[in-house]
C-alpha cells in the first residue's frame, strides 16, 4: 500500500501521551518494527500518512522508524495489510483494516 508521509505532523498533540500510544491504543495491537516494506528497523513514532488515493485525504497513523518517518513529503510502501488508525479518533473502538482488494479464498469443494 502507497502512503505518502506527511509535512508538519509533529506540531499535531494526542492525548495518548505519544503518537505511538495512540495507534497501539486504537489499533488494539502492539507493533514491534516499522511498518515500511523492506525496513527493518524497530518502530519508534505513530507517524502521520495519508493514503495515495485523489477521494481519501483524511490522516493516519502508522508505526514508523525515525529514519522512514524524517522522509517527509515523500511516497512510502507500506505493508498491504498495515492498519491504518485514522488520526482524530476520539473514543476507543477497533479500527478495521480495509480488506476490500483481498480475494477471500475458494471454499474447497464437498467429497459427498
Amino acid at each position: 500500500m502507497r502512503v505518502r508521509n506527511l509535512n508538519g505532523a509533529t506540531q499535531i498533540t494526542c492525548n495518548s501521551g505519544s503518537w505511538l500510544a495512540y495507534w497501539e491504543k486504537f489499533s488494539g495491537q502492539t507493533a514491534y518494527g516499522c511498518f515500511v516494506s523492506g525496513c527493518k528497523n524497530k518502530r519508534s513514532v505513530g507517524g502521520h500518512v495519508q493514503k495515495n488515493s485523489p477521494s481519501d485525504k483524511n490522516w493516519y497513523v502508522v508505526p514508523l522508524c525515525d529514519e522512514c518517518n524524517k522522509k517527509t513529503g515523500e511516497d512510502l510502501d507500506i505493508w498491504d495489510l498495515a492498519m491504518l488508525v485514522p488520526a482524530n479518533v476520539t473514543r476507543i473502538a477497533r479500527v478495521v483494516p480495509d480488506t476490500s482488494s483481498i480475494r477471500a479464498p475458494r471454499a474447497a469443494s464437498s467429497l459427498s
